[in-house]
């Protein structure tokens, strides 16, 4: 058995979580599943499993060594697709992320969509507040909200969003307008905590950035329960303009110190260039590019 033939093996038991799974997955003998996973041990020198009666587990380095092995065998799939042709033809698995509520409402409607044109291609989605490694997650494309660190990955703006302060009219209606942020302190705010963990506001005043810090009466870990009680009139939040784009436009929230706004935000695809992107990656990245460019609550 060859090396790119032992990697296979590797990955599919680390996958499955054991070697019987693995050989029945590869039609392969149980003995040669092991004796694969044996040769790539010897070879570097170091233990990719612990094995115990019960249960078959990735050794530290064994994770590590995991994803290099996936990446080897995804660059080799895709060369090899280049090479018969075939990689015009988006097929295989489609790894997605995004922000938890962007990627519920922007990203994906339009993967079921992509995925309605293209039969071949399945995939799944990682929606979460935090900055995800593709390498190391094993992620073909990502969306990012924010500036961004110098990379080797490709970047493709697609919008920009705003960070908006916003009320209910209910809620005006008793408290009134504030005129300036310093007026903030003299009302009820609801802070959400995934798109802010500290206590400060920033707005821009007289061309410069200022730091208000806020006093709320509720910290919420999800930007959701903070704009369910905004648009309650229980107080006044600060938020993605794309999280409160649908109540912004109904009027169910209105916003608040516009003069004020920070300058938007710009939106951003990443995904691996190189010379040999598959056909997958390239589509959705259009596909996807293409809508959110569309769509005027991004822009």
């Amino acid at each position: 058995m060859d090396r790119f033939q032992a990697l296979t093996v590797f990955t599919e038991v680390a996958d499955r979580g054991g070697f019987a799974a693995a050989a029945r997955a590869l039609s392969l003998s149980a003995p040669g599943v092991t004796r694969a996973v044996s040769m790539l041990e010897e070879h570097m020198g170091t233990r990719l499993f612990v094995r115990t009666t019960r249960s078959v587990r990735l050794t530290e380095s064994g994770q590590r060594f995991l994803i290099d092995a996936k990446r080897i065998l995804a660059d080799l799939a895709e060369a090899e697709e280049a090479a018969t042709g075939a990689h015009a033809t988006p097929r295989g698995d489609l790894r997605v992320t995004a922000p938890a509520l962007f990627g519920c409402q922007y990203v994906a409607p339009v993967l079921a969509d992509f995925l309605e044109c293209h039969e071949e291609v399945t995939a799944e989605t990682l929606f979460v507040d935090r900055i995800v490694n593709l390498v190391e997650e094993g992620l073909d494309i990502a969306v990012r909200i924010g500036d961004l660190p110098d990379s080797t990955l490709t970047a493709i703006r697609v919008g920009s969003v705003r960070r908006v302060l916003c009320a209910a009219p209910a809620y005006i209606a008793r408290h009134g307008r504030p005129s300036r942020p310093e007026d903030l302190a003299e009302h009820r705010l609801l802070h959400s905590l995934a798109i802010n963990p500290s206590l400060q506001w920033r707005f821009l005043e007289s061309g410069r950035t200022v730091a208000v810090r806020i006093a709320p009466r509720i910290r919420l870990n999800t930007n959701d329960a903070a704009i369910r009680l905004a648009r309650d009139g229980w107080g006044i939040t600060w938020v993605m303009s794309y999280q409160a784009a649908e109540y912004l436009s109904d009027g169910s929230l209105v916003p608040l110190l516009e003069e004020f706004e920070l300058p938007p935000i710009p939106i951003h695809l990443l995904h691996h260039e190189g010379r040999l992107v598959s056909a997958k990656i390239r589509a959705f990245v259009d596909f996807l590019a293409e809508r959110l460019r569309k769509n005027s609550a991004l822009q």
